[in-house]
Order: C-alpha cells, then sequence, then structure tokens
C-alpha cells in the first residue's frame, strides 16, 4: 500500500479525492491522518496518508504492515535442570569376623608309671614276659604324644635275697624296660636306667614277716619287685 506524507500541502490534499478506512489498529495512531468518522484517510490508490509524527515505530496494518512490528513470541526460560546427585557407591560388604584358632602351646608334663615286676618279669628273672609287651606298649602310646626331656627307668627288688644280687637284679630289670622303650622309637634327651635294689620298698617291714623266700612272703612283697618309669617333658595342647 503506498504512503503519503502530510508534508504535501493542504491544497494537495484538498485536489485528490480521498477515502476513508474502517476504524481498526490504525485508529488513534497519530502516526496517521484520521477522518471526524474515526478511520485513516486514504487515497485513491488505498494508500494511508502519514502524519509529521510518523516514525517506523508507530506503523501499523493495514498501512504499513510491512513495518509493523510483529510480536515474537518469547520461548519460556527453560527450567532449571537440577544437578542429579551421583548415587552413592554401594557399601562395601562387611568383612567376615576374624575366625580364632586355637595356637597349639606346649604344657608342661611329669608322668610317673608304676609297673609290677612279677607283670613285667618272672621271679628273679630280668628278661620281659612276652605278656608284658602289652603293658609297656600302653606306656609307649602315651610317651608317643609327649616331648619328652628326660626318662628316668628305675628298678626294685624285695628284701629276700642279699643286697648286692637284688642291686644287680634291679639294674638288669630297669635296663630291658629302657631298651624296650628305645626299640620303640621312644626318643628323649635322656633315657636312665636305674636300679636301687631293695632300698625303696613299697611295704612296711610290719606288713611281710620272715626272711626265707616261702610262697607267702614272696606274695607279701609283690608290691615291693616294681619298675618305676618317670617322664618330664612336654605336651601340646590348644591354647584356651
Amino acid at each position: 500500500m503506498k504512503i503519503h506524507s502530510l508534508t504535501l500541502v493542504a491544497a494537495v490534499i484538498c485536489a485528490l479525492p480521498t477515502f476513508v478506512l474502517a476504524a481498526d489498529t490504525t485508529a488513534q495512531n497519530p502516526a496517521y491522518l484520521m477522518a471526524a468518522s474515526g478511520g485513516v484517510v486514504t487515497d485513491a490508490s488505498s494508500a494511508c496518508w502519514r502524519t509529521g509524527e510518523w516514525t517506523p515505530a508507530l506503523a501499523t496494518a493495514p498501512c504499513d504492515g510491512m513495518l509493523a512490528p510483529v510480536a515474537v513470541a518469547v520461548a519460556p526460560a527453560p527450567a532449571p535442570v537440577m544437578a542429579q546427585p551421583e548415587p552413592m557407591a554401594a557399601a562395601a560388604p562387611m568383612a567376615p569376623a576374624p575366625v580364632l584358632v586355637p595356637v597349639p602351646v606346649p604344657v608342661p608334663v611329669v608322668q610317673k608309671i608304676s609297673f609290677s615286676g612279677d607283670a613285667l618279669f618272672g621271679f628273679d628273672k630280668s628278661v620281659l614276659r612276652p605278656e608284658s609287651r602289652t603293658l609297656l606298649d600302653g606306656l609307649v602310646a602315651q610317651l608317643a604324644g609327649t616331648t619328652s626331656d628326660t626318662i628316668t627307668v628305675t628298678g626294685n627288688t624285695d628284701r629276700i635275697g642279699s643286697a648286692a644280687y637284688n642291686q644287680k637284679l634291679s639294674e638288669q630289670r630297669a635296663l630291658a624296660v629302657k631298651d624296650y622303650l628305645v626299640s620303640n622309637n621312644i626318643q628323649a634327651t635322656s633315657i636312665v636306667a636305674r636300679g636301687v635294689g631293695e632300698t625303696q620298698p613299697a611295704t612296711a617291714p610290719a606288713d611281710c614277716k620272715g626272711d626265707k623266700a616261702s610262697a607267702k612272703l614272696v606274695a607279701c612283697l609283690q608290691p615291693d619287685r616294681r619298675v618305676d618309669v618317670e617322664m618330664s617333658g612336654t605336651r601340646t595342647a590348644l591354647a584356651k
């Protein structure tokens, strides 16, 4: 649409045929010449008449549709993006409680076992009976679980016979028991075989009367005829 300026003299205006646009968005706009009816004055080519106050900022449709400011829809600002918290690392599984394992510790041990001389030897003999091995095997089993420092084998006799004879007999019986232990792999720092003859009786003089080797006296003095085995060392046990 053509546009005219009011800088033209009034005479020109009066000479040209004029038309009035219907009142629209140009109503009350000081940039355009307004008719008394409220519409914009136009010429024969429908061009709107501008006033001296016209500026591009006041342009409006339909007179200056190309220049009219277009409302630009402003997109709403995006909602702020909240930072997502970092996922927490899974807690490491708890280590199992330590299992306390009992620690083997050496325990001091002292053992003393007495064997009947009659069970080990025949009367007035120093050779082990065949059946005596069952008794001595039990001793071997006990000593096998022990670390022995010293093993002392002591032979004893009754009072029948001379003291010298009984001393020698007691030593021979002690040595026979020692040899049996050694032959069954019983080891010790020191294995001692000794005889004490009739000097350490288990019976009292009043218990068995008489000096002759009667069957009654021999039976009564039986506790005196014995072999004592004493061991000192350590045994492994679990600490509490």
